[in-house]
Formats: C-alpha cells, sequence, structure tokens
C-alpha cells in the first residue's frame, strides 16, 4: 500500500507524534509513506518539494517535538484555492478534481489526514470526489469535535495556559492589579475552563455561559473587601455578554473557514477598572498555546492515534477518523467526525467543581458578592 498523509488547520502540539507512528507502524507493514506539505498544496501545486518520502530515518526523534514537519495552511481549501487572476488579485478556484486526479496518478492508495473539523470535512468532501480513502486523525487544542472524548494538542494548551497563571499570580500580588488572561478555544471554552480552575483564577468566562460584567466586578470587589488586593480573570477567546456577541479581530473570507477571534480581553479589563477603580492589564496567550512539544499524555494519544490509522487501514476497507470513546479507539464515519461542535454543558461537573471552590463564571446574582 502507498499511502500520504497530510496536516491541515491549525497546528497543535502532537503533530509529529502521529507523523511518526504512522509512519513506523506502515513500514513494519512493508507500506509506502509519502507526506504532503503545507495541507493539499504539495499536490495542488505540484512542486518538487510538495511531496515528501517518510521514512523511519525521516521521523526518527519527532514525537516531542512541536509544529509539524510537513508544515500546515488554514488556508488552502482546495475547493476554494486562492489563484491569482490576470489582474495579479487572488479569487478562489475549485481545484479539488485535478488533486483527485494527480493523487490518483500518483498511485496513492489512501490519505491520513490530520485535523480539526474543517479540515477533516474537506477530506469527507474529497471522498465524495473520488479520493479513494481517507483515515482523519483528529486534531485540535480547542478540545471541541463532538465525536471524540478528547483531542491531543488539549492537554499541552491547558498546562501552557496553567503555567501562565501561575506566573501571573504573583505579578498581580505585587502591584494589587486585576490579571486578564485571554486564551484560545475559538466556540467552546475547555482550554480557559480547565486552565482557569487548574490555575486558581477567581474569575472565568467562558462562551457557554454569557457574562455579566457588573457581576464580574462585584466579585473584583468582593476580593478587595477581603482583604484580596487582586484578582485572576481567565477570559476565553469567544466569551461573550448576555445579549452581546463575540469579538473578531477579522472576519471569514472566501479562503478562511472561521473568522479571527480576538479582543474579548482588553475589552474586560477596561470594563473591570471602570467599575472597580483598581489597574486591570490584559495579557493574550495566543499561538504560545500552540507552540512547545507535546506533554506526555497527548504524546501518548497521538501515537495510539497514528498507530490506529494504520491499523484500520489493514483490517478495514472504511473511511473513517479514529476516535476515542471512554478510552477505547474505534473509526467512527467521517459525517459524524464533524457534525457540529463539542461545548462545555453550564452544568458539567468541572463548571460545577469551579463554582463550589468561589469562581465566578459572570452568571451569579449580584448580591451573591455583597
Amino acid at each position: 500500500m502507498k499511502i500520504a498523509i497530510n496536516t491541515g488547520g491549525g497546528d497543535a502540539p502532537g503533530l509529529n507524534a502521529v507523523v511518526r507512528a504512522v509512519v513506523i507502524s506502515a513500514e513494519a507493514r512493508g507500506w509506502e509513506v509519502w507526506g504532503i506539505k503545507y495541507g493539499y498544496r504539495g499536490l495542488i501545486e505540484e512542486s518538487e518539494q510538495g511531496l515528501v518520502r517518510l521514512t523511519r530515518e525521516s521521523v526518527r526523534g519527532i514525537s516531542h517535538l512541536g509544529g509539524t514537519i510537513l508544515g500546515s495552511t488554514n488556508r488552502g481549501d482546495p475547493f476554494n484555492y486562492p489563484v491569482k487572476n490576470a489582474a495579479g488579485v487572488k479569487e478562489p478556484v475549485d481545484v479539488s478534481a485535478r488533486l483527485v486526479q494527480r493523487f490518483k496518478d500518483l498511485g496513492f492508495d489512501a490519505l491520513v489526514a490530520l485535523g480539526g473539523d474543517g479540515s477533516i470535512a474537506l477530506a469527507s468532501r474529497l471522498l465524495d470526489c473520488g479520493l479513494p480513502r481517507v483515515i482523519a486523525v483528529p486534531k485540535t487544542i480547542d478540545n471541541d469535535l463532538p465525536a471524540t472524548d478528547v483531542t491531543f494538542g488539549f492537554e499541552t494548551a491547558v498546562a501552557t495556559a496553567t503555567n501562565a497563571l501561575d506566573n501571573l499570580h504573583s505579578t498581580a500580588a505585587a502591584h494589587e492589579r486585576v490579571m486578564v488572561v485571554e486564551v484560545m478555544g475559538r466556540y467552546a471554552g475547555w482550554i480557559g475552563l480547565h486552565a482557569g480552575i487548574a490555575g486558581g483564577a477567581d474569575v472565568v468566562l467562558i462562551p457557554e455561559i454569557p457574562f455579566s460584567i457588573e457581576t464580574v466586578a462585584a466579585k473584583v470587589l468582593q476580593r478587595e473587601r477581603l482583604g484580596r488586593t487582586f484578582s485572576m480573570v481567565v477570559v476565553a477567546e469567544g466569551a461573550k455578554p448576555v445579549g452581546g456577541s463575540m469579538i473578531y479581530q477579522s472576519k471569514k473570507d472566501n479562503f478562511k473557514q472561521h473568522g479571527r477571534l480576538g479582543g474579548v480581553g482588553e475589552v474586560v479589563g477596561a470594563a473591570i477598572a471602570e467599575r472597580t477603580g483598581k489597574e486591570a492589564r490584559a495579557v493574550v496567550l495566543g499561538h504560545l498555546q500552540r507552540g512547545g512539544g507535546p506533554v506526555s499524555s497527548d504524546r501518548l494519544l497521538a501515537l495510539r492515534l497514528g498507530t490506529a490509522a494504520t491499523r484500520f487501514l489493514q483490517e478495514s476497507t472504511e473511511s473513517g477518523m479514529v476516535a476515542t470513546r471512554q478510552g477505547v479507539v474505534s473509526l467512527i464515519p467521517l459525517r459524524e467526525a464533524t457534525n457540529g461542535i463539542r461545548t462545555v454543558p453550564p452544568d458539567s461537573d468541572v463548571v460545577r467543581a469551579g463554582r463550589e471552590l468561589g469562581v465566578c463564571f459572570g452568571d451569579e446574582p449580584l448580591d451573591h458578592f455583597a
């Protein structure tokens, strides 16, 4: 068998571990593995550097590395691929048929596609267009794919955000400030919730629980009355006030499926300062959460999913996504893998634990902080 592997969308710690697992387990079966550079660009643009032969030697010692040796992109949709017109302006062009034909001409039997909801949806569409077979491996630090218990990269992102909170506690206390820490997560609050609770935040604001800034300010003032002269506030980038909207830095366009969220941390910080009279500083962790090597749990999960991908290629003729459910790896239909997003249940055990620890989620009655 001759298989191709690519990584699409935002990078996540653990991608290299998956690549290594696929290559080693495929070689053990006598298969040939090729990497497609930068999503699907390596196939679409047909350059000599677009495809790279992957062997046990070329993936040696990469499991602990962040990023991806294959490169990635979130502007490489083959159904809306950016191509310059006669005026030199990029416009969306459907190159999917050309991509599928080249895939077949090169003799590939299957594609192992590493990505989040957008990348997996693209792989599913290419399958409908004639791609022989697809095994998807779920990847996103946001942990928002509905068909799997957890995605690799999430635990590393949470660890990074938690470490940042630990470091910011001391400077917040020294200056008696309110520190507002904005974390990633897009439309789901998993990173903000887990890092906020683990990092001892006083306020955690997530998309699933619209907040009142008056309530947040009341929490800060309550701490002040109790002699706690600083406060730590974690804000997920998709958090929004009651009756309000998420804040975008840029909107989606012809080449990008999602707009870029960001800026809510500054808004929340300014509003807290105005209502409390305390100095507030906002810190945006941004791509720090994507970078660095994967923690051991993400590394192990990535290696399990990568070996499972080749195992299912051998044992089945079906396409699908490898997923973990109650600790067991299985192959599920691609349509199930891209059916919506998994968000934080407002009554989840982690949220309830936070409330019992005194964490404010911005939806409590004001007299709760009297």
